[in-house]
């Protein structure tokens, strides 16, 4: 019988397996090792890029920063005018105010019944009238005509006392009035 040796060839052809199965093992491994390259050095750009894009973003905040210091600089210069023109508009409003109301006044005196001997602003919105009268009537009368002018929302008197002025008796008086401003 004829017997053949195939060891040879099962051992060559496991000899060309091993050498086929490492040289897939190596260069899958060197395949490995380049798509981890890839990424780093993909991940090292991005890093950079995002570094650069910080930095720009930073830069930019503070012109920014800057800026939005200034806008409230501007705010508060705004405000302070603003202010300042309502104070200017309601001086502007009141200042005609005294010639109209002494202009009213003058028309509600009772021509020779009443003097008026002074007239004064108090605090806050009231005033003060001082004067003489032929009688407590004309007196009344004064202060109901008073209360029907247009920058008085009230009268009350104050005091009245008689008074000699060159032989004649005349009675004193003090009014006090609250004003309507505007």
């Amino acid at each position: 019988m004829i017997r053949i040796n195939l060891l040879p060839y099962r051992e060559a052809a496991k000899k060309e397996n091993i050498k086929r199965q490492i040289t897939i093992v190596a260069g899958s491994f060197i395949i490995f090792l380049l798509i981890l390259v890839f990424f780093k050095i993909s991940l090292i750009s991005n890093l950079s890029t995002l570094e650069a894009q910080i930095k720009d973003k930073d830069e930019k905040l503070v012109v920014l920063t800057k800026k939005l210091g200034d806008i409230e600089g501007l705010k508060r210069d705004i405000k302070e005018l603003e202010q300042k023109l309502s104070v200017i508009k309601g001086l502007e409003a009141d200042r005609f105010f005294p010639v109209r109301m002494l202009d009213e006044l003058a028309q509600l005196v009772p021509q020779k019944e009443i003097w008026l001997e002074k007239i004064a602003e108090t605090a806050g919105s009231g005033l003060r009238i001082e004067g003489v009268a032929r009688d407590n009537m004309v007196v009344a009368r004064f202060m109901k005509s008073l209360e029907f002018s247009s920058f008085i929302s009230s009268v009350s008197l104050v005091s009245t006392k008689e008074k000699e002025v060159s032989g004649i008796k005349l009675q004193q008086f003090t009014l006090s009035c609250v004003l309507k401003r505007g």
